[in-house]
């Protein structure tokens, strides 16, 4: 028999309703948003910062699942269990990914190099869809550089970001002899 509690949060989420009403929907979205955050909280809210397209997927999929239950789209608990279910994913995912690079790289990718001493890798820009100005704005938003001949390397990310080493050259080396045979004084200059 059911109790008169479930009996009344069934009908104030209207579970067993064809239509909901107004109020029934917004106090679904309290209850989807607040387990929501708590699932996020679980998954450590990696997914909602910028980084791979793995967690980006994840970001899109969970938003999806979870604002179903809101609308009745599907039924309310399984709903929410599925979004759990893909917290969990993710965070499995996580773990197994930071202890195998292999499995990292599949399914985050990996760092492709754009510029190589000074050079730009085309081939990897290409394939990348990097334009040349999008790199040099990239070197002049992270790197406060303008010239990718000042580059020692500069990476796109696995996250989209684009990041830059600056080469500051090797020191120039000078030796002066004083006196014949007697000192000789090494002077290092910056590159």
């Amino acid at each position: 028999m059911e109790s008169d509690a479930w009996r009344v949060a069934r009908w104030a989420l209207g579970l067993d309703a064809d239509n909901l009403s107004l109020w029934q929907m917004m106090l679904r979205a309290l209850v989807v948003y607040v387990v929501a955050v708590a699932l996020v909280r679980v998954g450590e809210k990696r997914f909602l910062g910028k980084n791979t397209a793995f967690d980006v997927i994840l970001a899109i999929m969970f938003g999806s699942v979870v604002s179903r239950a809101i609308t009745s789209a599907s039924d309310f608990f399984p709903t929410l269990a599925a979004g759990a279910v893909l917290v969990g994913l993710h965070w499995l995912v996580a773990v197994l990914t930071f202890r195998s690079d292999r499995l990292g790289k599949a399914f985050k990718g990996s760092e492709r190099v754009l510029i190589r001493d000074g050079e730009l890798q085309w081939d990897e820009m290409r394939s990348s869809n990097i334009t040349e100005r999008d790199l040099l704005g990239a070197l002049r938003s992270t790197a406060q550089l303008e010239d990718p001949s000042k580059v020692r390397v500069a990476y796109l990310e696995r996250s989209g970001d684009i990041s830059a080493i600056e080469d500051t050259g090797e020191p120039q080396v000078v030796e002066i002899q004083v006196a014949d045979g007697v000192q000789t004084v090494r002077i290092e200059l910056p590159g």
